[in-house]
């Protein structure tokens, strides 16, 4: 916290400073623009009763300078570089190649239209740049993956280092969560699993963790790893591709994401959101599980064992088999049982789909 502040301390006087000095810089300028003006004016040898004149502005302009400056340099510098870190590197890729055709082809057709008779030969050479230049830029953006694509094909991406791969790129909770395991088993993945170092450096992390949970889960994920690799489901591949600028891992592998035109395979539902903002494709094994699961309707009538209490008062809490959750209303006094329930409803969450039931008129419990 202390470095944080003396960053942000540092930050602070050396925008101070900046100010300061554009400011002094500013008023120099306009006051000898202020001075300039005023001696247009009156003319040279400047009269006695003039120095009034010529003083007044040069002072007007100099003070002008020093209010003015700021919002004419600082402030557009400053808004500028915040909106280039939001713009996507593909954006930035495409405008300047865009500009840089544009361009190319403007200076080899300014020399023929510059024959042409006045004013067209002043004027069109201008005209046909500015234009060019918008089309260009238009038409670039529009098939900006395509020329991302191929550029990127073409060279190693700034700031990644390692080979480009092809495949999934598996986040440290899809591994956790050990589902990942049946799955590749099952078939229905048949591209290279690629895990980034900094992922395998992650999981060793948590499973050196001093807190025992996140300890099981971390030697889960290795464990679920080696099983990968042990009964060859499908490649798994350890890659030394990084992003060295990025700190965190979930930034490091959305950027992998979009510069590699690889999907992430993925638990996090942060992740996902913040993955599928920036146009990376995202398969969340916990859509697939809902996707897959038995249909429950309000009405049906299920049997479920009540583990706890829910948190609303008289309420039971029992889960299906895939793990949907089960809300049971006056549940309560069954827990530790198995009872007949009726669905009364359901409610999607990011975390899955919550089944609310009231016990069935046939009958509570079915065994102590």
């Amino acid at each position: 916290m202390g470095k944080q502040n003396g960053k942000k301390a540092r930050g602070s006087e050396s925008l101070v400073s900046a100010t300061f000095w554009v400011r002094v810089l500013g008023m120099f300028l306009f006051g000898f623009l202020g001075l300039w003006i005023a001696l247009s004016i009156s003319g040279t040898p400047v009269r006695g009763e003039d120095w009034r004149y010529v003083a007044t502005l040069t002072l007007a302009g100099a003070g002008l300078g020093l209010l003015i400056t700021p919002s004419l340099t600082i402030v557009p510098i400053r808004y500028l570089s915040s909106r280039l870190r939001t713009v996507a590197l593909e954006d930035l890729v495409a405008v300047a190649l865009g500009l840089l055709v544009a361009l190319v082809i403007s200076a080899l057709l300014a020399l023929p239209l510059s024959m042409l008779p006045p004013p067209l030969g002043q004027m069109l050479p201008f005209v046909l740049s500015i234009l060019l230049c918008y089309i260009a830029v238009s038409i670039a953006l529009v098939r900006k993956s395509e020329i991302y694509s191929l550029v990127a094909s073409r060279r190693e991406p700034l700031g990644v280092r390692g080979p480009m791969p092809a495949g999934i790129l598996l986040d440290t909770s899809a591994i956790i969560d050990g589902r990942i395991a049946d799955l590749a088993g099952s078939g229905f993945i048949s591209g290279p699993l690629i895990v980034p170092q900094f992922i395998l450096r992650e999981l060793q992390r948590i499973a050196d963790s001093d807190d025992l949970l996140r300890r099981k889960r971390g030697r889960r994920g290795l464990d679920v790893l080696n099983r990968l690799q042990r009964e060859a489901f499908v490649p798994v591949r350890i890659t030394d591709l990084d992003v060295e600028e990025i700190p965190d891992v979930d930034g490091k592998l959305i950027q992998l994401a979009r510069l590699c035109h690889c999907p992430i395979l993925t638990t996090d539902y942060n992740l996902n959101r913040v993955a599928a903002l920036q146009g990376v494709t995202v398969l969340n094994i916990h859509d697939l599980a809902q996707a897959v699961r038995p249909i429950v309707q309000p009405g049906e009538e299920l049997t479920v064992q009540l583990i706890h209490e829910g948190k609303e008062y008289g309420q039971g809490v029992g889960y299906l088999d895939d793990g949907t959750m089960v809300v049971v209303d006056e549940g309560r006094a069954y827990i530790g049982q198995k009872v007949n329930v009726t669905v009364s409803r359901l409610l999607p969450t990011s975390a899955g789909r919550i089944v609310f039931a009231h016990l069935s008129p046939r009958g509570g419990s079915e065994e102590r």
